[in-house]
């Protein structure tokens, strides 16, 4: 940021001859008086943007002035000199020291530039919607600041992208109103992406997950395998067949509908055939979800038996095992 404005007295010495012999201080409010502060809108600063009633000589250029959207210093002394070889004389420096000049400008921020480039490659390379695009830039990216009166937004010239190693480079135009810009050039790295499911923390063997267990995130395209989850709603009430690690993407072969029945538990065990229903207490010998095919001890018979479940404790045995087998969702 410039600090210092230097008086540009010999680029303007010209002027002096066509301003009055002098203008005299007068008293009152119209007395010329410094001013603490100025925002200026063009790469000089005149008389007038630092001297109240500056009269005749308002427009007269004495500075240059800072970059666009920089501020700068300039000394109570060093303005008087100024205008001082514009014939105005009597200046009240109202006790200040110093003026604040900062020249006007509208930034475009870094966002704005990463979503244009990302939208060119985007359309340009068929690389899906541009929000699939992570963008790392070779030297990073700050706002640009223009003139106040350019117009639109910026836009890529050109762009080339390597579909090997993810590399780009951009040439963009930016909006300068009446004053003169180079290009910008950036290259950096993009990649392409795809939102997943992934597990927020720790998930024992078997807990079921709930909906804080589960966020999305983006990963590289190239990373996301066959059965991984893209939606939350796809991974939520099932359970863990092993413990989940936070940060890991889930696939549906990790997860399992909850277990209805757990091993050791006491169960109903069901025989039916048309228009007869037998039940008897059993023992599941091993857990298993809704419609899967589970061992049970007939604790009378002592007899191990093979059944389906239908429904929390409650396990079919018997002639309607196959239908219901056929019927029955396989197992995540």
């Amino acid at each position: 940021m410039i600090r210092t404005l230097i008086a540009a007295f010999t680029v303007f010495i010209a002027l002096c001859a066509s301003a009055p012999a002098q203008v005299t201080a007068t008293t009152g409010e119209e007395r010329p008086r410094l001013k603490a502060e100025a925002v200026v809108n063009s790469e000089l600063v005149r008389v007038g943007d630092l001297v109240e009633h500056a009269g005749i000589i308002a427009d007269v250029p004495i500075f240059r002035s800072p970059d666009l959207g920089a501020t700068g210093t300039v000394s109570a002394t060093a303005v008087a000199e100024a205008v001082r070889a514009h014939a105005l004389v009597g200046l009240d420096t109202a006790g200040l020291q110093e003026v604040e000049v900062t020249r006007a400008s509208r930034a475009i921020a870094p966002k704005e530039i990463e979503d244009t480039v990302a939208r060119a490659l985007a359309v340009k390379f068929r690389l899906g919607k541009p929000a699939d695009l992570t963008l790392e830039f070779d030297n990073g990216l700050r706002a640009l600041q223009v003139d106040p009166s350019a117009e639109g937004s910026p836009r890529v010239a050109s762009v080339t992208y390597d579909t090997y190693n993810g590399r780009f480079r951009a040439i963009l135009e930016i909006p300068t109103g009446p004053t003169s810009r180079a290009p910008l050039r950036v290259s950096g790295h993009a990649t392409v992406t795809q939102e997943v499911a992934v597990v927020a923390r720790t998930v024992e063997r078997g807990a079921t997950l709930k909906d804080a267990d589960v966020v999305i995130e983006r990963r590289p395209r190239a990373q996301v395998g066959h059965g991984t989850f893209t939606d939350r709603a796809q991974a939520i009430g099932l359970a863990a067949r092993n413990t989940l690690q936070p940060g890991r993407p889930l696939q549906s072969s990790q997860l399992m509908k909850p277990q209805m029945i757990k091993r050791n538990e006491q169960v109903t065990l069901v025989y039916e055939v048309p228009g007869i229903m037998l039940t008897v207490r059993g023992k599941a010998m091993e857990g298993g979800s809704e419609g899967d095919t589970i061992s049970v001890l007939n604790e009378q018979s002592k007899r191990t038996l093979q059944g389906i479940i239908v429904g929390p404790g409650r396990v079919v045995i018997g002639p309607r095992m196959p239908q219901l087998a056929a019927n029955a969702a396989p197992p995540q």
